[in-house]
């Protein structure tokens, strides 16, 4: 997360809710100063999956409704799974109204050039999609 800046604040970790009649644990908890709203982060050891949207999906509108205040943005769901099938990723995360968003993690940062390299290859990427 220091990658992506300094402006997150730690809010909770394992942080509990309850849900009708079941309990559920969000990972990480931390608010964004910057963009002024709650990001949940989900961790998987495993394989990425449709149900893994779906358990954020339901993160993202309870605390849209009982922690978010009145003058914060919608908060944003990261899943971080060990790897994960970009068809799999864009059906299950197209046409959510959610903002959640599905990375494989990596135990080290790769070298700075590659990581620059791949960067800029996204940068392209979202230019194309936007025209």
């Amino acid at each position: 997360l220091l990658e992506l800046g300094n402006d997150f604040t730690f809010v909770a970790r394992q942080k509990r809710l309850r849900v009708g009649g079941e309990w559920y644990r969000i990972d990480l908890v931390f608010f964004h100063r910057r963009l002024r709203c709650l990001i949940l982060i989900d961790l998987k050891t495993d394989k990425f999956t449709h149900a893994d949207v779906g358990q954020m999906n339901l993160y993202l509108n309870y605390a849209k409704e009982h922690w978010t205040h009145s003058d914060e943005n919608f908060p944003i769901g990261l899943i971080l799974c060990a790897e994960h099938d970009d068809a799999v990723a864009h059906y299950a995360l197209g046409g959510l109204t959610n903002k959640v968003f599905a990375s494989r993690y990596k135990l080290q940062l790769p070298d700075p050039k590659v990581l620059a390299h791949e960067l800029e290859a996204e940068r392209r990427r979202l230019e194309q999609r936007m025209r």
